[in-house]
C-alpha cells in the first residue's frame, strides 16, 4: 500500500514537471513586476500577443518604458499588434550571447515574420555592436533606421526567456504610425517649361517645321498673321510657289492642274477669259476633224453603194 502511495506521487511530480514545462514562463507576471513597463505590458494583454508569448519555449522581448510605449498606444490596434510582435525575437538572446555574435552583426527573426503578414525583410530586425560598443537594433527592410539602443537586461531564464529594454519602439517601413517607418521622399515639383512663343504677334519669326512660309502678296502689304490668315493648299491642287492670301499665283497653273475644260471656281474674272481664248483653237481644230471623218465615211457609203 505504502508503495503504491509512492508510485503516485511520483507521477504527480512527474505531470508538474511537464506542465512546468509547458509553460516556462508568463510574460503578463514577468513584466509586472517591473512599473516602468506597465503600458508595453498592457498592450500586450490588449492585441492578445501575450498568450501567444506564453505559448513559445525560447523567446526574448525588447520591451519600451512607459515613456517610449506612449508611441506605440497611439496606433491603431491592428497596427499595434503588428509593431509590438516586431519587438518578440524567436530565440534566447541576453547580453552576453549578443556580444558573442560574430562579426558583431546579424539577422532575427521576429514573432512578425511568423505571422505571414510581413513582406520583404519587414519581419526582420537588424542587431549591430558599433565600434563603440553601442548595440543597437532597427528594421532589416532597405534604408530603416537602426536607432533603437539596447539599455540593459531586464530579466532572463536561460534558455526560455530574456526580456531586453530598448530605448525607442522598433516601426519598419511600411507599417506606419512612427518616425521609424521612414518619411516619405520630399516631392520635387518640377519646373514647368515655359510655352512656346507663337507665332502670332511675332513677325518674322520660323514657321513650324512641316509649314512652307506663305510668300509675300503683290501689292507689298503686310498685315496681319501670314501662318493664319493665308489658306492652306488643297489636298488635289497644284503645287504653288508661294500663294497669296486671294488666289492662285501669278505664273498660272502647272502642267500638272486642271484641265482646259474648265477654270477653277476660285480663279478670277481676266484669268478665265485668257484662258477661254487660249482653250478656242483646240476646239475648232477638234470640230474640223469630226467633220472630216464624216465626210470621208459619206464618200466611200456613195461609192460602194453605186
Amino acid at each position: 500500500m505504502a508503495s503504491h502511495s509512492r508510485t503516485i506521487a511520483l507521477l504527480l511530480l512527474v505531470l508538474a514537471g511537464l506542465a512546468s514545462q509547458s509553460a516556462a514562463f508568463n510574460i503578463t507576471r514577468l513584466l509586472g513586476e517591473y512599473s516602468d513597463f506597465s503600458t508595453f505590458n498592457n498592450l500586450l494583454s490588449q492585441t492578445k500577443l501575450a498568450e501567444e508569448i506564453n505559448r513559445r519555449q525560447t523567446i526574448t522581448v525588447l520591451a519600451v518604458d512607459n515613456g517610449a510605449a506612449s508611441g506605440i498606444s497611439s496606433l491603431d490596434p491592428d497596427v499595434q499588434r503588428k509593431v509590438l510582435s516586431m519587438h518578440v525575437v524567436l530565440d534566447y538572446y541576453d547580453k552576453a550571447k549578443l556580444e558573442a555574435i560574430k562579426n558583431h552583426t546579424t539577422l532575427l527573426t521576429t514573432m512578425f515574420q511568423s505571422s505571414g503578414k510581413a513582406t520583404d525583410r519587414m519581419g526582420f530586425l537588424n542587431f549591430t555592436k558599433r565600434s563603440d560598443g553601442v548595440m543597437v537594433f532597427g528594421s532589416a527592410q532597405p534604408g530603416a533606421p537602426k536607432n533603437s539602443q539596447m539599455v540593459k537586461s531586464v530579466a532572463s531564464r536561460p534558455y526560455n526567456i530574456s526580456v531586453l529594454q530598448v530605448s525607442a519602439p522598433i516601426v519598419p517601413p511600411g507599417v506606419g504610425g512612427s518616425p521609424d517607418s521612414g518619411a516619405p521622399p520630399p516631392h520635387n515639383k518640377a519646373t514647368a517649361p515655359a510655352p512656346a512663343p507663337t507665332a502670332k504677334g511675332k513677325k518674322g519669326a520660323p514657321p513650324p517645321k512641316d509649314e512652307e512660309a506663305p510668300a509675300p502678296s503683290p501689292s507689298g502689304e503686310t498685315g496681319g498673321d501670314p501662318l493664319a490668315d493665308a489658306p492652306g493648299p488643297a489636298a488635289d491642287g497644284p503645287e504653288a510657289d508661294g500663294p497669296t492670301a486671294d488666289g492662285p499665283t501669278a505664273d498660272g497653273p502647272t502642267a500638272d492642274g486642271p484641265t482646259a475644260d474648265g477654270p477653277t471656281a476660285d480663279a478670277p474674272s481676266h484669268k478665265k477669259g485668257s484662258d477661254d481664248a487660249a482653250d478656242a483653237p483646240s476646239a475648232a481644230g477638234r470640230v474640223v476633224d469630226a467633220g472630216a471623218g464624216l465626210g470621208i465615211v459619206s464618200l466611200l457609203v456613195t461609192i460602194i453603194w453605186l
